[in-house]
């Protein structure tokens, strides 16, 4: 009975089924006249007739002829029907876009085909790569830091006892496929109001469906599908964790937004507690992944966190992927004041181990003197790029034109891109083979 609902009035349906029904008798009238079969001799006598030939010794190449354009006639009737048959269906599921249906087939498809990538880190600088990455595959991961403790993901941290949802919001508008309203929704922020002032709609749907579902991977996945995410969103950790900072003093700070602001030089990053149970998936992408990359983002803050949780610096080392190290375009303040590309990397090393990073994308624009000196002004230099210091340790520099146009201070999602792919298929023997 179900199969019968195809039939009902209002499905556009039976009309082009008919048709299809009439191109196949077509077809099989054409391969008959084809192969000359001899119970069709009444048909082939009335085609002579119609078209005043004579018998001869060519009576069968004239009627192979009759039956191939009939076979051509009926196979039009069947794929124009189909054509039909498919645009009424695609114009329910896809009001908007039924006339777009060949290329939306062959972009996933293209998307589908490319590289594994796992990228790692947190804050706007991933989610700027993560809006250039998903143009050249699907096959993406971003594993995010939990360790943010400040504004909306901060209080509903502190209040829901989940973890911070703020950068993974972010990376999913990033990856998503959707109606520019549905990013505008999931990125407001409520402007008045004693408890909502401040919350992104966005952080409040992530932890409402937390709750609903009863777990944050869960809840991501779910998330997902609203936004039509080309990707996945993955936390490093479910744990409820802090970020601390030792610094060169011996001082202790606690809190990842408390960091930045006491200005001295760090030595080192903790997690509190230490040991932190990791989110499985994502080691597993991490192990997976073609290519995997760390950053763009801030050091210590949103790259780091990651590193730090059980397993996932160990499964990086292990990973047979490229591994690729994105500098900043700028130190940032409180936090790399004065850091050049080598000592960025080697924070990395020191938190994660040698094996951590294979090369180091490294911008190579120099920014405008206006721009450098407003900047300057606010503690703020481009990232000196040392390449004889981070080749002495055991990291290849690739460098590139990564700044925004129109904002120089910024990496460029499709720069990002290109150069990272780039960087895949050349440095990566088993991508494209």
């Amino acid at each position: 009975m179900h199969l019968l609902k195809w039939l009902y009035p209002g499905m556009h349906f039976k009309r082009w089924m008919l048709v299809f029904g009439a191109g196949v008798m077509m077809v099989s009238l054409g391969l008959a006249l084809v192969f000359n079969y001899k119970y069709l001799d009444i048909i082939e006598e009335a085609i002579f007739r119609a078209v005043y030939l004579w018998r001869g010794s060519f009576d069968y190449v004239i009627t192979t002829i009759v039956g191939l354009v009939i076979v051509v006639l009926g196979l039009a009737l069947m794929l124009f029907a189909t054509r039909f048959v498919i645009r009424s269906v695609i114009s329910v599921l896809l009001p908007d876009s039924s006339e777009k249906l060949v290329d939306i087939i062959y972009e996933k498809r293209r998307l589908d085909k490319g590289p594994q990538v796992t990228v790692i880190g947190g804050g706007h600088g991933l989610s700027v790569l993560l809006r250039g990455i998903k143009q050249a595959t699907s096959n993406v991961t971003a594993v995010v830091t939990v360790a943010d403790d400040g504004g909306s993901s901060g209080r509903l941290r502190e209040e829901l006892g989940i973890i911070p949802p703020g950068d993974l919001r972010n990376c999913l508008v990033a990856l998503a496929d959707t109606e520019p309203l549905m990013e505008k929704l999931f990125q407001y922020r409520f402007q008045s109001g004693t408890e909502l002032k401040g919350h992104s709609f966005g952080n409040l749907f992530i932890a409402a469906m937390a709750e609903v579902t009863g777990d944050m991977e869960e809840a991501l996945k779910k998330s997902s599908k609203v936004l039509a995410v080309k990707g996945r969103v993955l936390p490093a950790s479910t744990a409820h964790v802090r970020l601390d900072a030792v610094m060169e003093d011996g001082t202790l700070v606690e809190g990842e937004s408390h960091i930045p602001e006491v200005h001295k030089h760090i030595r080192r990053v903790k997690l509190f507690p230490e040991r932190v149970e990791p989110v499985e998936s994502a080691l597993a992408a991490i192990r997976e992944a073609d290519v995997v990359i760390l950053g763009p983002g801030s050091l210590y803050t949103s790259i780091m966190p990651n590193l730090l949780v059980d397993g996932v610096a160990e499964a990086l080392k292990k990973s047979r992927a490229l591994k690729i190290y994105i500098c900043n375009v700028l130190t940032q303040p409180g936090e790399t004041d004065g850091y050049t590309a080598s000592m960025h990397a080697r924070a990395i090393l020191d938190h994660a181990g040698r094996g951590a990073i294979d090369y180091m994308l490294v911008n190579a624009t120099p920014l405008p003197y206006g721009t450098a000196q407003l900047l300057e002004k606010e503690g703020i230099e481009p990232v000196a790029i040392d390449e004889d210091a981070v080749n002495a340790l055991g990291i290849g520099v690739v460098k590139a034109d990564l700044v925004n146009d129109d904002d120089v201070a910024h990496h460029d999602p499709e720069k990002l891109m290109k150069s990272v792919m780039k960087m895949a298929y050349k440095l990566h023997p088993g991508i494209g083979k």
